[in-house]
C-alpha cells in the first residue's frame, strides 16, 4: 500500500502518490476504466485533473457516481479573469458530474503579467474565493511549471493563504543552484504555514526528442522499472511532499508500483544519484525562466 500523509492543514490524509489526470487526455473509456482499476488496486485516494486536460474531466466524471467518496478530487482553471474562471469551473463541475470539488487550483500561474491579472480585483482569485464561499470547493491552490514556479508560488502565498501548491521537483532540476535555492525557500514557507506540497515531473529524463514515440508526456520519461523506482524513491524520501503521477496511462502502474515498494532506507546517496543521472543522460526539461 502507498503511504498516506496529511495534505497540509486540510485534514485530508492523501496517498503520497496522487493520480495526475493529464494521463486521461484522450476520450478512451476502456483505458479510463483500466486506469480506475489500477488506482483502486493501489488505494490511491486523490485525483488531480484540470479543465485543459482534454477529455480527462469527463473520463474522471464517469467514476464519480460510484466512487466520489473514495477520492479527494482536485481540478484547475487556467483562466485569469473572474468571469472566465467562474464559467470554466462550472463547466468542470458538469464534466466531473460533481456538485463540488475538494480543491480548486489556479493552473500554471507563473507569468508575472498573468499573475497580476489573476490576483487583481476582478481576477480569477475572486472566482475561486466565491466558489469556496458557495461550497463548490473546500480548498484553494496554485500550480506552476517552469524554473520560476517556486519563486512565483512564494509570491502567491504572500498574496493569499492558499491551501496547496504544485511545483516541479526531480533530481536534475535540483542540481541547478538557483532552482534548488528557490525551491528550498518555497518548501520552508510551506512548512511554516502548513501548505500542502505537490510535486510533478518525478520521472522526467530529459526534453522530448523530435519525433519521439511510445509515451504521451511532453518530455521524455524514464521507462525502465528500475529507473522509475530510483526517481520515485528520490522524491518520496523528502518528508511531507506528494508525487503527482506522469501524464501517461501506460507508465502509471510502474510509478504506483514503485511508490508501493518505496523503502526510505534504500535511497541512493547523492553522489551515486549523480552517477546514475549521468549514465541515463538526464537533464532539466525546462527552458530558461521568465524574466
Amino acid at each position: 500500500m502507498i503511504e498516506r500523509a496529511p495534505f497540509g492543514a486540510t485534514g485530508q490524509e492523501s496517498s503520497r502518490t496522487i493520480f495526475g489526470g493529464a494521463a486521461l487526455w484522450i476520450d478512451d473509456v476502456a483505458k479510463a476504466d483500466r486506469t480506475l482499476d489500477v488506482l483502486l488496486q493501489h488505494e490511491v485516494n486523490h485525483i488531480d485533473t484540470a479543465a485543459s486536460y482534454g477529455e480527462s474531466e469527463r473520463m474522471v466524471g464517469r467514476w464519480m457516481g460510484r466512487h466520489r467518496d473514495r477520492f479527494f478530487l482536485a481540478t484547475k482553471t487556467g483562466e485569469r479573469t473572474y468571469e472566465k474562471a467562474k464559467d470554466e469551473f462550472h463547466r468542470s463541475l458538469e464534466r466531473l458530474r460533481a456538485d463540488h470539488v475538494d480543491l480548486l487550483q489556479m493552473h500554471c500561474l507563473i507569468d508575472p503579467d498573468e499573475w497580476s491579472q489573476a490576483m487583481a480585483a476582478g481576477g480569477a482569485l475572486d472566482a475561486l474565493v466565491e466558489a469556496r464561499e458557495a461550497g463548490l470547493t473546500r480548498f484553494l491552490g496554485v500550480t506552476g511549471h517552469g524554473l520560476n514556479a517556486p519563486t512565483m508560488h512564494r509570491r502567491s502565498l504572500e498574496r493569499f493563504p492558499f491551501d496547496s501548491i504544485l511545483v516541479p521537483y526531480n533530481a536534475p532540476l535540483m542540481r541547478l543552484p538557483d532552482y534548488a535555492a528557490s525551491f528550498e525557500a518555497l518548501i520552508g514557507l510551506c512548512r511554516e504555514r502548513d501548505v500542502a506540497v505537490q510535486t510533478i515531473k518525478a520521472i522526467a529524463r530529459r526534453p522530448k526528442p523530435e519525433g519521439a514515440e511510445g509515451y504521451t508526456t511532453w518530455y521524455e520519461p524514464l521507462m525502465a522499472q528500475e529507473d522509475i523506482d530510483r526517481a520515485v524513491s528520490w522524491v518520496l524520501r523528502r518528508p511531507g511532499v506528494f508525487l503527482n503521477t506522469a501524464g501517461d496511462v501506460d507508465l502509471l502502474p510502474r510509478v504506483l508500483d514503485a511508490a508501493a515498494r518505496y523503502d526510505p532506507g534504500a535511497a541512493l546517496p547523492e553522489e551515486e544519484m549523480d552517477e546514475w543521472m549521468e549514465s541515463r543522460e538526464m537533464s532539466p526539461i525546462f527552458p530558461a525562466p521568465f524574466e
